[in-house]
């Protein structure tokens, strides 16, 4: 099992919907994947059509240890893409989580105790740097991160990049830069151009060559409880995502390419 947590501290880059799209490609290569939502907004859960109804259970619930991640995980409309839902009780956890010595961990150990279950964890992290974005990435294998083009872009990404670091030396010492991804990219737009260019210029083949463009089709498709690559699978969204889920499969460690295959 490969653990791959999405994280940008700033918000609206587009995790959520490269957590939700690249779940979708990602499954449909034949790979099981499980999806874990841990936004306190809950919009991963939300965009893959999971009612509150069914949220009983969720990843507050693993973090706190009242339940095991099977007990809590929904299957979504997406064959073999299951979500570990996210509520708003997940928005005190970073408090309650203090209490605990293993505070740093517990996603992780909950994770790895199901790990014959599924073929690849994506981890939709909060707009934060927080206990929860820290439990990501511990129980990460590798970390993509979607990256906006704009102005700002690479201040954020040079702090993301420290804690990154902070995290290796102290925890998690096989945490890997799957990739960067260019998100909202729009090609009439000069300064997208120029932050691609200067991002490119700093982290190399770090970057992805897929950028997911600005793509209406893509902001739609959660309103109706789908990824994009099912709502509208012909727009130049889903097939970015496509592309970047093929990009992606090349970079991941060995066992997840042969689990694909």
């Amino acid at each position: 099992m490969i653990c791959v947590a999405i994280a940008n501290q700033k918000g609206g880059v587009g995790k959520t919907t490269s957590a939700i799209n690249l779940g979708t490609a990602l499954a449909a290569t034949g790979q099981r994947v499980l999806l874990v939502d841990l936004d306190p907004q809950g919009n991963a859960s939300t965009g893959l059509g999971i009612p509150q109804s069914q949220r009983e259970r969720s990843s507050y619930d693993v973090l706190l240890g009242d339940c095991p991640v099977d007990a809590a995980v929904v299957a979504s409309k997406v064959p073999r893409l299951d979500v570990l839902p996210a509520t708003v009780d997940l928005s005190g956890a970073e408090i309650e989580l203090v209490e605990f010595d293993d505070r740093t961990h517990r996603l992780d150990a909950a994770i790895r105790a199901n790990a014959s279950r599924w073929d690849i964890v994506l981890i939709d992290c909060p707009p934060s740097l927080g206990l929860l974005t820290i439990n990501a990435m511990v129980a990460a294998d590798r970390l993509l991160v979607p990256l906006q083009c704009e102005f700002f872009a690479l201040e954020g990404l040079s702090q993301l990049l420290s804690t990154v670091e902070r995290i290796r030396e102290r925890f998690n010492p096989g945490l890997a830069i799957l990739g960067v991804a260019l998100t909202m990219y729009d090609r009439r737009n000069r300064l997208t151009e120029q932050v691609s260019t200067d991002v490119r210029a700093v982290l190399g083949k770090v970057v992805f060559d897929t950028v997911i463009p600005r793509n209406v089709r893509l902001s739609e498709a959660p309103s109706h409880g789908l990824p994009a690559l099912i709502y509208d699978h012909r727009c130049s969204g889903s097939e970015a995502y496509m592309a970047l889920a093929r990009e992606m499969i090349q970079r991941l460690p060995k066992p997840a390419v042969d689990a694909a295959a």
